[in-house]
Formats: C-alpha cells, sequence, structure tokens
C-alpha cells in the first residue's frame, strides 16, 4: 500500500531536516563559563515547594556565580506550552517540550533547575535519557499528600475536591513518586534554608 499525500509530505518535510553541528560544543561553553552544567530536576505534588525551592536555589547558586536558569511549571504554560490542558497526553508533551529545551540550555553551558509535577515515570525517564551520564538529576520534592492540601496555594485542591477540576495530580490523577532519585528533600520537616543546603550538597554543581 503506498502512503497517503500526507505521510509522503510528513516523510519530505522530516528528510529536510538535519542537524547543524556548531564549531563550539557544550564543553567550549562549559569552559568559557566555568561550570559543570546540569539539569537539575525537581518533581513532587502541587503544594510540596518545588517552585519555592527552585527559586531558592537558583539565588544561591547564582551566590556561588554559576549562570542558571529556570524553567517553572506555570511559566512555561504561559507561552511554550499555552496550546496544552491537562490531560494525561498534554502533562506528558508538556515535559516533552521542557525536556527538549532544558537540554539546549544544558549544551548552552547552564545550569537549569526545573520545577514540574511531571507526575508520570515514564517521562521523566524519557527526559532522562535526552542528557549524558550526570547531567540529570531528579530531585524528588517530599511532601505528604496532607501537607500539600494544607498548604493549597492556589486552593487547587479544594477546587479538585469539590470536582471543579478534574484529573488533578494526587486526587484523581496519579503521582507516580521517583524510584531512585539522586536526591530526596523532605519540605514538610525541614525549613527552606536547610532545603536549600541539602540540595546544594545533593546536586554537586
Amino acid at each position: 500500500m503506498s502512503d497517503s499525500p500526507y505521510q509522503k509530505r510528513e516523510h519530505d518535510a522530516k528528510a529536510e531536516v538535519i542537524w547543524h553541528q556548531s564549531h563550539l560544543t557544550k564543553a567550549d561553553r562549559a569552559k568559557a563559563k566555568g561550570q559543570t552544567p546540569k539539569c537539575i530536576w525537581l518533581t513532587g505534588l502541587s503544594g510540596s515547594g518545588k517552585s519555592t525551592l527552585a527559586n531558592a536555589l537558583e539565588v544561591a547558586l547564582t551566590q556561588q556565580g554559576k549562570h542558571t536558569y529556570l524553567l517553572d511549571g506555570d511559566n512555561v504554560r504561559h507561552g511554550l506550552n499555552k496550546n496544552l490542558g491537562m490531560s494525561d497526553e498534554d502533562r506528558t508533551e508538556n515535559i516533552r517540550r521542557v525536556s527538549e529545551v532544558a537540554k539546549l540550555m544544558v549544551d548552552a553551558g547552564l545550569v537549569v533547575v526545573t520545577a514540574f509535577i511531571s507526575p508520570f515515570r515514564a517521562d521523566r525517564d524519557a527526559a532522562r535519557e535526552l542528557f549524558e551520564d550526570g547531567e540529570f538529576v531528579e530531585v524528588f520534592v517530599d511532601a505528604p499528600l496532607e501537607e500539600c492540601e494544607k498548604r493549597d496555594p492556589k486552593g487547587l485542591y479544594q477546587k479538585a475536591r469539590q470536582g471543579i477540576i478534574k484529573e488533578f495530580t494526587g486526587i484523581d490523577s496519579p503521582y507516580e513518586a521517583p524510584e531512585k532519585p539522586e536526591v530526596v528533600i523532605n519540605t514538610a520537616e525541614n525549613d527552606l534554608e536547610t532545603c536549600v543546603k541539602q540540595l546544594i550538597e545533593g546536586i554537586g554543581v
């Protein structure tokens, strides 16, 4: 059976896409910045403290002279991923796009900090596969669901319990906790300063 006109056009378009190698390498860019580029991937329930911790970490790293960039889940959905919803498929695509952006930033020699619920283990594993060994550091921002609901800074859990929000992670959509994260930070038992200190020690930048 021959390809449809659409399949043929798609095949032809892919055939025309060629990776153009830059004269500068990742190692060149990292050397110019005097650092080891990495992707620090924070994952956890809504309300676990990911964004707060990610922001504090970036400040601390910048004070150490590191060149960083923070990719935050809500911020990315204002632009790059504004066309995506909250279905399982859209969440997977959300993480795929962010992973590719983070990879480019690591290639630029940056220490990239991401703060995304990223509830599905397979999506996080797929993100890890984009990076070289040691470049991807998975950080489980661990806080019990009960604690996250108490904080509920956006009122999302309450809306989910009332059925106003559907497919909400931790309520009617699963969160698959990391099995072997490089770092675990318990934000329910430690203050922010302690968490940042533990995180910096754990990520090794």
